[in-house]
């Protein structure tokens, strides 16, 4: 045994020189040759084994790194393989064989196994040498090196290699319908990702999820970590016998320091320069100081620009002494009703009472309650400095002409109309101003001479004469009345006797159509008897009417019917006998309807709007609001631009179509009651206004041709003449077609003309 294992020493010491010799010149070739000087050479022949010769191409090439390591490996950490064979050998041998033989057969044996070794670890170098790679760094596949990867995402390669040749990306030619089907089809597509390094699909395993759920829940990404488990204390609280730390104390602790000899050296220089000064003892009483203390009263740009000092007390009178005069006093009687009385419509908010002296006087109960109020009122209610400017009144009135320079006007009353019995509503002035109609509530409508004031005709009727008017064509003698539930085409028969004729012979040339066609109203033909009173034509209608109104042409006509359908209003023509609604629905109950002067237009006033209509394209082309309850009557200027509406809350508005939907300017103030009617003056910058409160007022209403400029409204006379009757007085105005003068019917069964 003692044999057996010098053997091995032996062995292994001659292994271990070998391997150190290989690692030291890197020269492994000569290894067998030191073994061989080891030993003797007529030996080794005899009692053991050679090794094997190199062959031609191992003595060239030599042994590789890797069989190095496995060589050096092997020796240096003593195989398992190596000590079997080479105790098997010192079993058979080590009787025989002397010890110094014994010493060279084990290194003979040992160069035999080792290569043997060698050999088998050699086969595992066919392999992937990363296969087993435990290395923590980026993925082995992208060799691009840590470089953003963003510097590639215009180009098809992510890199290069070693050889300078480009690193593709991985094809990805899917679109979003092959991903859709990928994301049906892959149970595990939620849980795959692109790794941005690579360019790779990765699945990710339940421990990556679970550590992704983790970390967006706000939680460690250890699962096995607590946050909450009970911290160590490193250090008792008990006093301990011996110390933590037992290391002697530093030299400089028992040496003074210069740094700090300095620093005091300083401070003492500092102390005796004044520069730094002892603290004070800090008083701990509380201090109170007045807030406003540093302002001045009289500054004006102070904390407020506009403050205003609070308001005094007034000072204490004869009714607060202890001892008020008699008169102060107050009896029994006054005393109950001070007490039934309100807190703030009492005089005095105490009673006085007499005391004999001053000492006598009680504490005043209301003192805490009118020092809080006093103190409440001083935070509470604001005070502001309003600033008195003084301005001339007149300043403030518009500067507007005088009203002799808008002459002419009419001024005084000049002549009046009697006949009728009853209210005269409505009246009309033919085209040529030599004729006036008018209609009442005796069931008449009356024809007057103008200039004489005579009554020239009477035509009886079957009702209350609701409105009239005249046709503005002076070439037709046409007179249209609104009865009950009809339309009265009258000939008066005044006039130019031509005109009359002409009149009758247009009416009778109207020859049926072989197929009527339906209209909403009926056409009636004027009897024997009536045709001598002058009627030629009835428009029946279904319901009652109550306003009719001329086209400028002469040829058509518009009535409003009182009702609320969209049948309201109805179009009528005159040489043709047709009827027609030109409306589809009802927009609120209809006031009155007037024809634009010379375009196509239809107004139609609601009592809350006016809506302007194009008759040729059948749409609505504006809508004016008066803002008033409700509209009563309404006016178109001569020109068409301009529209006046009077209201029954007593405004008047002027509409300028040109420049708004709502009012150019309201007139509030002319009337005290509710308008009846309002005109404009075909020639003149006139208008009028007729109300409830008996007065006409007559304004100067100019329209300039510059657009820029806007119309000039002035009131330049107030008329006055009819009486009230039943709260009504002027029902209708009307000016003269030639001269300024205006026309006005009233409740108490006159006509008036104003020039």
């Amino acid at each position: 045994m003692a044999g057996a294992r010098g053997g091995r020493r032996a062995g292994l010491g001659a292994g271990a020189t070998a391997g150190a010799g290989a690692r030291a010149g890197k020269r492994p070739a000569e290894q067998p040759f030191e073994l061989q000087e080891a030993g003797s050479s007529e030996e080794l022949p005899l009692f053991t084994h050679p090794a094997p010769s190199q062959s031609a191409e191992d003595r060239e090439s030599g042994l590789s790194d890797s069989e190095e390591s496995v060589f050096s490996g092997l020796e240096d950490s003593g195989s398992d393989s190596s000590e079997d064979d080479a105790s098997s050998i010192e079993d058979g041998q080590s009787r025989s064989i002397p010890k110094m033989t014994q010493d060279k057969s084990q290194a003979g044996a040992t160069l035999q196994n080792t290569k043997e070794a060698s050999n088998q670890s050699q086969e595992p170098k066919k392999e992937d040498e990363y296969t087993e790679d435990s290395s923590d760094e980026e993925d082995i596949r992208n060799t691009v090196g840590n470089i953003p990867l963003e510097w590639y995402e215009d180009f098809p390669h992510i890199g290069y290699d070693l050889d300078g040749k480009r690193i593709y990306k991985p094809l990805r030619s899917r679109d979003e319908l092959d991903r859709f089907l990928d994301k049906m089809d892959d149970p595990d597509y939620w849980r795959t990702v692109q790794d941005k390094m690579t360019g790779q699909d990765v699945k990710l395993t339940d421990e990556q999820i679970a550590l992704v759920h983790r970390l967006q829940k706000g939680q460690f990404g250890d699962a096995s970590y607590d946050p909450y488990e009970p911290a160590v204390d490193f250090f008792s609280g008990h006093v301990m016998i011996h110390p933590v730390t037992n290391r002697p104390a530093d030299k400089r602790s028992f040496i003074p320091s210069l740094i700090e000899k300095e620093k005091v050296s300083r401070m003492v220089h500092a102390i005796k320069m004044g520069w730094i000064q002892p603290r004070r003892p800090r008083d701990l009483t509380p201090q109170y100081y007045d807030l406003w203390a540093q302002e001045d009263p009289n500054a004006i740009l102070g904390r407020h620009k506009m403050h205003v000092p609070a308001p005094k007390l007034a000072l204490p009178g004869h009714a607060e002494s202890y001892n008020p005069p008699p008169e102060y006093l107050l009896s029994e009687e006054e005393r109950l009703a001070w007490e039934q009385q309100e807190p703030g419509e009492r005089k005095l908010n105490f009673l006085p009472q007499q005391f004999r002296c001053l000492r006598a006087v009680p504490a005043y109960g209301r003192f805490i309650h009118e020092r809080f109020e006093r103190c409440l009122d001083l935070y509470l209610c604001p005070r502001q400095r309003k600033m008195r400017v003084n301005v001339d009144p007149e300043d403030l009135i518009p500067k507007l002409p005088k009203p002799w320079d808008l002459q002419p006007f009419p001024t005084t009353q000049s002549l009046v109309y009697r006949g009728h019995s009853d209210l005269v509503r409505c009246l009309s002035v033919s085209p040529s101003g030599h004729w006036l109609a008018s209609g009442s509530d005796d069931h008449s409508v009356r024809l007057w001479e103008v200039n004489t004031g005579r009554c020239l005709k009477t035509i009886p009727v079957s009702g209350v004469v609701k409105s009239i008017a005249w046709n503005p064509n002076p070439a037709v003698c046409l007179v249209a009345v609104a009865v009950a539930e009809s339309v009265l085409l009258l000939n008066p028969g005044l006039g130019d006797l031509s005109t009359t004729r002409s009149t009758d012979q247009l009416l009778s040339a109207f020859s049926p159509p072989e197929e009527p066609a339906g209209q909403p109203v009926e056409w009636q033909e004027a009897s024997a008897e009536e045709h001598e009173h002058g009627l030629r034509l009835r428009i029946h209608h279904n319901k009652s009417v109550k306003q009719v109104a001329w086209h400028g042409r002469g040829d058509y006509l518009a009535s409003v019917v009182a009702a609320a359908e969209h049948t309201q209003v109805l179009m009528h023509q005159v040489s043709r006998r047709r009827s027609q609604s030109p409306f589809r629905r009802s927009h609120g109950q209809v006031q009155c309807v007037a024809f634009h002067p010379s375009r196509p237009f239809l107004f139609v006033a609601s009592q809350r709007s006016i809506r302007l209509y194009h008759l040729l394209r059948q749409e609505l082309t504006k809508k004016l609001m008066p803002n008033c309850k409700f509209v009563s009557s309404m006016a178109v200027h001569p020109q068409g631009d301009n529209v006046i509406c009077g209201s029954y809350d007593s405004k008047l508005s002027w509409f300028d179509l040109d420049l708004s939907t709502k009012p150019y300017k309201e007139l509030r103030h002319l009337h005290k009651k509710a308008l009846r009617a309002v005109a404009f003056h075909p020639r003149y910058p006139l208008f009028a206004s007729g109300s409830d409160d008996g007065s006409v007022i007559v304004c100067h209403g100019m329209v300039y041709n510059d657009l820029l400029q806007n119309p000039l409204l002035v009131p330049v006379k107030v008329l006055k003449g009819h009486t009230m009757y039943r709260d009504l007085s002027v029902l209708d105005v009307s000016f003269h077609p030639t001269q300024p003068w205006l026309f006005s019917s009233g409740a108490d069964g006159t006509l008036r003309l104003f020039t």
